[in-house]
């Protein structure tokens, strides 16, 4: 890893209150990679969901915060962590999830050293997350919606007001889609939404557009010998229909389409252009084949080669190198492709939490890592892989 501390990111203590299979727990960390092992069930994913609530957003699994909490607890969930942050030591705490918040449909609490934090945005001034998970594995032959939803996450490592721009759009678009609905096809409060659509819109677009570009720089940049295919990516969306360069043309453009478009998204009952349906179109460089024709293994490499160079990039862009979470992430590699990731995650700079079923699978890590076995919402520390 990194031998300049002023540039790294770690978590130094993480504490969980009744959350998922945790009663209580508290780990304490020196820096190194995290490797968590045991059984199918454990808990091992859990704990990664817990860090992932150290950035914006639901976490790495998107649930609603009232499914989180232990079964039985009142309370709601609480995650602590002490870390290494951006901006030097820092303490966050997160909670959701009691019962007067689960029948008001409250969002979670977020403190920052002691002090009620601005919003979920302020995370990105302390820590950015990149994670794998097996959930993604479908990533290539899923819907557009999946892929748009990874796209924002890499882009709002790079762009924290990104985040804050696509929900303002999506309650815009909610906001028209409920006149239609309702038949109150009124131009003055549509005038006022289409606008507001329109410069939100072309700003997600154009955040999309930049960093699928920087991407596309970086894997051409890449070394052919990568134990992991190069992706080749790019964005489908409205932007090139346009016809137009800069981005007050373009948000005049698209005002004046989605006003245009009223008659056909009324009887469609939805609205039909818009970065919403935007695409991210990723094929296998070497093979010139679509992401989604490759085998499940080639496609296992392509996502796992794309979530590495998007977290180089990522570390290039703010300065500090991404905490990672992988889960499972060496169960379907061998030998040698596991010590060559073990080997690109430790290069990155930063710090990493990996899960798996088997601590031999690990064993390339060595002195690295600290190692921990997760067993029935308890975690232990364990020896090295030999």
């Amino acid at each position: 890893m990194s031998d300049d501390p002023a540039n790294r990111t770690y978590i130094e203590s993480l504490k969980l209150s009744d959350f998922r299979n945790y009663s209580q727990l508290a780990l304490e960390l020196d820096g190194r990679h995290v490797v968590l092992t045991g059984e199918n069930g454990a808990g091992k994913t859990n704990l990664m969901e817990a860090v992932s609530l150290l950035s914006p957003g639901r976490g790495l699994r998107r649930a609603p915060y009232g499914d989180i909490p232990r079964v039985g607890a009142s309370n709601g969930f609480a995650v602590f962590a002490a870390l290494q942050g951006m901006e030097g030591p820092v303490e966050i705490g997160t909670s959701a999830g009691g019962d007067a918040e689960n029948a008001s449909g409250g969002g979670r609490k977020l403190r920052v050293n002691g002090a009620n934090a601005r919003s979920n945005d302020e995370l990105l001034e302390h820590l950015r997350i990149v994670w794998l998970t097996p959930a993604m594995d479908g990533l290539f032959t899923g819907s557009g919606g999946d892929r748009r939803r990874f796209l924002d996450r890499q882009v709002l490592s790079i762009d924290p007001t990104h985040g804050r721009r696509v929900l303002d759009y999506e309650r815009a678009m909610r906001s028209r889609n409920r006149l239609f609905s309702e038949g109150r096809m009124d131009p003055v409060w549509l005038d006022g939404i289409e606008a507001q659509m329109a410069e939100l819109g072309v700003a997600i677009a154009m955040a999309r557009r930049e960093l699928v570009a920087m991407l596309s720089n970086l894997v051409a940049h890449a070394h052919e010998d990568s134990p992991f295919p190069q992706a080749d990516v790019a964005l489908e969306d409205f932007v090139a229909e346009l016809g137009v360069d800069t981005a007050a043309e373009r948000e005049e453009k698209l005002t004046e389409l989605l006003r245009q478009t009223r008659p056909r998204d009324a009887a469609a009952g939805r609205t039909l252009t818009g970065p919403h349906r935007s695409d991210l179109i990723i094929r296998h460089r070497a093979k010139n084949m679509d992401a989604a024709r490759c085998s499940t293994g080639e496609q296992k490499a392509l996502l796992i080669g794309l979530v590495l160079a998007h977290a180089r990039l990522t570390g290039n862009i703010s300065g500090h190198p991404p905490l990672m979470l992988l889960d499972e992430i060496a169960a379907h590699l061998d030998e040698g492709r596991r010590s060559a990731l073990f080997d690109l995650v430790d290069d990155m700079g930063g710090q990493a939490f990996m899960t798996g079923t088997d601590l031999q699978m690990f064993s390339a890590l060595g002195n690295r890592a600290q190692f921990f076995n997760v067993a029935d919402g308890t975690v232990v520390t364990q020896s090295a892989a030999g």
